[in-house]
């Protein structure tokens, strides 16, 4: 019908709150060429479509390896695992391959920069949306500066292979080494606040340029994990797996322990993530994007399960080495050499971990800058290298601040909250479009014209009169027998309980009633979730109280999944976004099981990384109250039903008389 603008047909009533709250909720257009084409001339410098399947293996793979073998390893085994570090990754990888499935959908049909904060502000709204782009500014800065403050002790042993003990920073140049600075006993780490600024200055060459160097040390990447199974495997037939022969068993901390671990080493799985944040710059998103996503993940989640298998069973988990776990594995049993060549790989493998960390960092940035949310400084691309060099800079002098003061532990949990908020959006966002996706999109306000045209036609063509008579000629074109029963007016049901279901079924299929059923059905997924998985994880509740939350939380969740099984998904679905893409199987199954699985790990997270994470989250709200609701690309835009756009925009081309 009529255009609903973003004000709200604010008319001086001066209702602030409403306003404000309408704000939180309205969602931009998926970029079309019509969208670019319009953007060019604000901003006509682009990124460079350079990348295709292998690149984005190389960035996916190099993205993830490194920093849940190299470092975590050692420090999850000890503290929250032990033997069972295995099914640990096994349980992440398989959180991450169902959130895997729902971006590669979402990327195919919405291939801009920004990952999940587009996806996030297409499908649910702009106050989500930035929440969730501010989750992501913490989860990849803070994941580079980790995988940074890790190097240096791999640095040290390919220094001084022999040289394993708690003395290793005096084995580098006083100017590298990790020093401790008196009264605050915080250590800092110089070596990699530089190496984050080489890393840096890679990215700012250009995209192709610093996918080429990571796919090489990829390369080496891989060769080391199988060095580690081969060899690893041979020593640990040899000795007769010693870390697998312990009084305590498999599941020394439990299953809770188990599970905290999997929540941990969650750090180890978003490389993938970092393949969709490039979707802008993929030669052929549609068919490469899915591919480089499922293809790294899988060589991913198989590498670090045998890895992880082989490590633990060398050695037993207590006495495993917190820093440099593998390669004092080796060296444990006396293969000093294969140490050493462990360390190579290690070094080799954070590098293009810390690459892959760093680099979707400028595009979040630049995403939330074209839209209006942060400073334009953000949103510019260099005409020469076609990279967001200022955002580029910017994220290396963040993350090699956060290198050089904090400590990698506490790093890792907080990046663990970003990349589970932004797993459990995409797959909620999946939810969305294909039961409930927009039905009106923003234009721009100087289309005010033909808009308030084509608006006032369908009003004139919309009449009782005319509907009446169209609806006679349709009735007269369709054959008698073509009209089911239940949705033929004319029949007549002469049995009351019939009469009674086809009224019932004329409800649900009605397409605003479907819509209405289908969002609330989301909703109440979405609430079950959080209610069933925050009962079963607390176990201070008395146990009367928590089974009764449990039940609560599981009724509301299977009447939102049995729900949105039976009604059907909306016919928008097929012409969302850009078609001939990846379709996730299995909706609505698999994203509410992705849900379910995310906000579980969410909940098992420390009360510290919480604390950090909400005081980061409500500097966001700040910034966006203050800042980004009033800079809005959505401020002044009018909103028009989808299957207005393309008359609007005919009507605009067409030359006037």
């Amino acid at each position: 019908m009529g255009v609903l603008s973003d004000a709200q047909n604010n008319n001086g009533s001066g209702n602030c709150a409403v306003e404000g709250l309408m704000s939180l909720v309205r969602r931009k257009q998926v970029d079309s060429d019509r969208t670019k084409s319009s953007s060019s001339s604000s901003s006509p410098h682009h990124l460079a479509k350079a990348l295709t399947i292998p690149h984005l293996i190389a960035i996916g793979v190099g993205s993830t390896i490194g920093a849940g073998v190299y470092i975590l390893v050692g420090t999850v085994a000890r503290e929250h695992s032990g033997p069972a570090l295995t099914f640990s990754f096994l349980i992440a990888g398989i959180a991450a391959a169902l959130s895997a499935f729902c971006y590669a959908e979402l990327a195919s049909r919405c291939p801009s920069a920004g990952s999940a904060y587009h996806y996030s502000y297409i499908c649910v709204g702009e106050g989500v949306a930035w929440l969730i782009g501010w989750a992501l500014i913490l989860e990849y800065t803070i994941g580079g500066s980790a995988v940074a403050r890790g190097i240096s002790p791999n640095l040290v042993c390919l220094v001084l292979p022999d040289f394993f003990s708690l003395y290793y920073s005096y084995s580098l140049p006083s100017f590298l080494a990790r020093q401790t600075i008196p009264g605050i006993e915080v250590v800092v780490d110089p070596c990699a606040a530089i190496l984050v600024f080489v890393v840096t200055g890679l990215l700012c060459v250009g995209i192709k340029e610093s996918t080429f160097v990571q796919g090489i040390v990829t390369a080496a990447n891989i060769c080391a994990m199988i060095f580690v199974i081969i060899a690893g495997g041979y020593l640990g037939f040899k000795t007769g797996w010693p870390g697998y022969q312990l009084q305590s068993g498999y599941f020394p901390f439990g299953a809770d322990g188990m599970l905290a671990g999997a929540s941990t080493v969650f750090f180890s799985y978003i490389g993938f993530d970092s393949v969709a944040s490039t979707a802008e710059e993929v030669k052929n998103p549609q068919r490469d994007l899915p591919m480089g996503i499922g293809i790294a993940l899988s060589i991913c989640c198989a590498l670090y399960m045998l890895v992880s298998a082989v490590i633990v069973g060398l050695v037993p988990y207590y006495a495993m080495d917190p820093d440099t776990p593998i390669s004092s594995a080796f060296s444990s049993h006396g293969v000093n050499w294969a140490a050493y060549i462990v360390t190579i790989g290690a070094c080799t493998a954070l590098c293009s971990t810390l690459m892959g960390s760093i680099l979707p960092q400028p595009r979040i940035l630049m995403a939330m800058a074209r839209d209006g949310l942060l400073p334009s400084f953000f949103s510019e691309v260099n005409k020469k290298t076609q990279v967001p060099l200022k955002s580029t800079i910017v994220t290396g002098i963040l993350a090699a601040l956060l290198a050089f003061f904090m400590d990698v532990e506490a790093l890792s949990g907080m990046v663990s909250v970003g990349t589970l908020l932004a797993f459990t959006m995409v797959a909620i966002s999946v939810l969305i479009l294909r039961y409930v996706p927009p039905d009106v999109v923003p234009l721009s306000s100087t289309l005010q014209e033909a808009i308030d045209s084509v608006s006032l036609k369908y009003r004139n063509t919309t009449s009782p009169g005319d509907s009446d008579v169209d609806n006679a000629d349709v009735k007269a074109d369709i054959p008698e027998k073509a009209v089911p029963v239940l949705v033929s007016k004319e029949t007549t049901i002469e049995d009351p309980l019939i009469e009674k279901v086809d009224v019932q079924l004329n409800y649900f299929t009605n397409e605003e009633n479907r819509r209405t059923i289908a969002g609330w059905a989301i909703t109440s997924t979405c609430v079950g979730v959080v209610i069933l998985t925050s009962a079963a994880s607390n176990l201070t509740l008395f146990s009367t109280y928590r089974y009764t939350l449990c039940g609560i939380g599981g009724v509301l969740l299977l009447s939102g999944l049995i729900l949105l099984t039976w009604i059907d998904q909306d016919d928008a679905r097929h012409t969302f976004g850009h078609s001939g893409g990846f379709i996730c199987p299995f909706v609505p199954l698999l994203p509410i099981a992705s849900i379910l699985i995310n906000v579980y790990l969410l909940i098992n997270l420390g009360a510290d990384t919480w604390m950090r994470v909400s005081i980061w989250l409500a500097i966001g709200v700040l910034v966006y109250v203050f800042y980004g609701r009033n800079h809005s690309s959505l401020q002044n835009v009018v909103y028009v039903p989808v299957a207005h756009v393309d008359e609007i925009y005919e009507s605009v081309a067409e030359p006037h008389p």
